[in-house]
């Protein structure tokens, strides 16, 4: 069996898994896994070394032992190959999110309008799932994908202020709606 995935322990985690870690939307999880990926592959090879993997795991406080990290990858790493190229690290994603909540029903259909991914994307932000996105949870988004914003509080705060309408300091789903609909993406 050669194109069997290698077995994944079931991770033992000190709290509840996010529900952010696998979203219901494909496109939308793709997209934020090519993000994470990139993160990652710091020196931009198209490869995750296991080093380049601890120390990302190191930074998001997660203490990576390099022999457990290697006995856990290590076998969706190809033969020849320096580290998990974006496929492999998606095989692996998938790998965990199965182990951690179960396999994916293949009868649950997708949702394919806009606004099915802007309720995907704000469930990513608001980690609480209490409807709003405070300055706290999006600085702690902001510092799990390493941007410099994350430093300072008031930074994050006044992010908030430049979206938040109603003026109560958090943003809701329809302020959250319209901030990203006035953004352009590029290269899309």
């Amino acid at each position: 069996m050669e194109n069997a995935a290698p077995a994944i322990a079931t991770p033992s985690l000190p709290k509840k898994p996010s529900p952010s870690f696998r979203l219901r939307n494909g496109s939308l999880n793709a997209l934020r896994l090519r993000r994470v990926f990139d993160l990652f592959d710091r020196n931009g090879d198209g490869e995750i070394t296991l080093d380049e993997m601890a120390s990302a795991l190191d930074a998001l406080g997660l203490g990576a032992d390099r022999s457990g990290l290697e006995a856990a990858v290590g076998g969706y790493i190809p033969a020849g190959a320096a580290g998990l190229r974006f496929e492999d690290f998606e095989s692996l994603h998938r790998a965990l999110g199965d182990a951690l909540f179960g396999p994916i029903a293949e009868e649950v259909p997708e949702e394919d309008d806009e606004e099915g991914d802007m309720k995907e994307a704000f469930r990513v932000f608001d980690e609480d799932g209490d409807g709003f996105i405070s300055a706290a949870e999006l600085q702690a988004v902001l510092k799990k994908l390493g941007l410099p914003e994350a430093r300072s509080l008031a930074s994050v705060q006044e992010m908030i202020c430049n979206v938040d309408r109603n003026c109560d300091g958090r943003v809701d789903f329809g302020e959250f709606k319209n901030m990203m609909q006035g953004i352009t993406v590029w290269g899309a």
